[in-house]
């Protein structure tokens, strides 16, 4: 049940970049609603595997997939849109791919992302990586800057109708908007350098001697 939710995020995440590119501002704005739902459902396949204790390593690995393609799915889009620089989705790829490569050294000695036999070594990256706190403050950065840039996205449509989408005309918004989506990003890197400085312990370790590089 839970990775089926997970698949399920997917399938909506696609449904939104589907009406993005539309360039239709009915469908636009209905996108802000569908990508609304991807990031207010994150944790739930988590909590359903709990409640029926079904939780697994692959479970945990899905989670952390379905969250990379949701990320980088969205972050080329608005790149693609040409409401943020291509910087964007490559900084975020790339911190992604080396967190995950790093993840992948500590996976084979047994180790997990997260849990009770996490590869976390220091207090400090158990807080910014698996806290519940940084969990949802980041997730609601994300979230709310995605929601930012689709509004953004649909206020440049030549057939942009009136009414709250004329915030966007407002400085204070979006310079608010804009906070959010810079802060998206600072927390992807914030969060991924202790992982990669934790691997390392790892990638020295005695059983990866002999490992080919």
């Amino acid at each position: 049940m839970a990775n089926l939710i997970s698949l399920g995020r997917l399938c909506l995440l696609f449904v939104a970049i589907a009406f993005i590119f539309t360039h239709s501002f009915p469908l636009t704005l209905a996108a802000i609603g569908v990508i609304a739902i991807v990031f207010a459902s994150d944790g739930i396949d988590g909590f359903v595997a709990r409640r029926r204790g079904s939780t697994s390593e692959l479970g945990a690995i899905l989670d952390i997939a379905g969250d990379r393609v949701v990320e980088n799915g969205l972050w080329i889009t608005f790149a693609v849109a040409g409401v943020i620089g291509v910087w964007a989705p490559l900084v975020v790829m790339t911190r992604g791919f080396l967190v995950d490569a790093m993840r992948g050294v500590s996976y084979a000695q047994g180790k997990s992302a997260f849990g009770e036999n996490t590869m976390m070594r220091s207090p400090v990256t158990r807080f910014l990586a698996a806290s519940r706190f940084m969990r949802l403050f980041f997730g609601a950065a994300k979230g709310f800057g995605f929601l930012f840039l689709t509004g953004l996205v649909a206020s440049r449509l030549p057939n942009a109708g009136s009414g709250w989408i004329g915030l966007y005309r407002n400085e204070p918004y979006r310079i608010a908007g804009w906070v959010l989506v810079y802060l998206a990003i600072a927390l992807t890197i914030i969060r991924g350098l202790p992982v990669i400085f934790d691997a390392f312990a790892y990638m020295q370790s005695p059983s990866n001697e002999g490992m080919p590089e």
